[in-house]
């Protein structure tokens, strides 16, 4: 068999064939994942892939991805790819082994060529696996930088679930608070709080830690900024749910709440919400 002259020759030469190759691998059972792509959409991905990475080889003869203009169809299939697999679920090693499967057809048919020439045998087999290594780190670190971005707006989406601010009536609301209280729950406290003051005219804004297993001096720190954000915006704050042991650690750590209205339960700083606003809380007769 004639010995190609370049990895573009090779590539270009035999693409049916590496495609066929390729797909056999990635088509096999136990790799295939048909719950999350089917056999046909996974083809055509090859497909495009190996006739986007024949064209960049055609214009980069240096097949080291030095030229990002040659390559940036490649870079930007891949990238596209990986966002589209981190999505439907695939595992990290399952994105990366899309280009790492390519190795093993291509390398077959450089065995395939006249390898009298140890030489440059070597070298093309060194040029192939360079490039499929860098274009298997690229697809890995757009998987990865996909997975933070879902992981980060997955976060997002419960911190703001966790700090719901609820109309309890006229002019008051209440923010009950669930688990720790850091800096960035502590911002997304006040902006909620904020918003929903603005937008009922609240005058009392109830401020529950019922659910919060502990308060230190830093989360006391939190409480008072989101006092001082409601303040500035016209509404009076109660911080209710201080349980015993919460007060104890408070005295022992010589946090004070002098300025603050605090409440024992909820109960009891709805009660005074509504006597702060012109409302009486009275038992009627039962019916029966």
């Amino acid at each position: 068999m004639e010995k190609a002259k370049t990895l573009y020759a090779l590539l270009s030469g035999h693409q049916n064939e590496i495609l066929r190759q390729w797909q056999k691998e990635q088509l096999a059972p136990g790799v295939l994942r048909s719950d999350l792509i089917s056999p046909d959409e996974l083809k055509q991905q090859m497909e495009d892939f190996l006739r986007y990475l024949v064209e960049a080889v055609k214009k980069d003869e240096t097949e080291d991805m030095s030229s990002l203009e040659a390559w940036k169809e490649v870079r930007s299939f891949l990238t596209e790819i990986s966002k589209t697999q981190a999505k439907k679920g695939f595992l990290p090693s399952e994105t990366s082994m899309f280009i790492f499967s390519l190795k093993k057809p291509i390398f077959q048919l450089l065995q395939s060529y006249d390898t009298e020439d140890l030489e440059k045998f070597a070298s093309d087999l060194w040029k192939v696996n360079t490039l499929l290594d860098q274009l298997g780190l690229l697809t890995m670190e757009s998987y990865l930088k996909s997975k933070e971005e879902i992981i980060r707006r997955q976060q997002e989406e419960m911190l703001e679930l966790s700090t719901p601010v609820v109309k309890i009536w006229e002019q008051v609301v209440a923010v009950p608070l669930i688990g720790t209280l850091d800096s960035a729950r502590t911002q997304m406290v006040m902006e909620n709080l904020l918003q929903e003051i603005v937008r009922v005219s609240a005058t009392i804004a109830i401020i529950d830690i019922t659910g919060v297993p502990t308060v230190d001096t830093l989360v006391a720190q939190h409480l008072f900024k989101t006092v001082s954000a409601a303040r500035l915006m016209g509404a009076e704050c109660v911080i209710s749910g201080i349980r015993p042991q919460i007060a104890q650690t408070m005295v022992h750590l010589g946090v004070s709440f002098q300025d603050i209205t605090t409440k024992a339960t909820l109960a009891e700083a709805i009660k005074y919400a509504f006597s702060r606003v012109g409302y009486r809380i009275s038992k009627g007769e039962s019916t029966k």
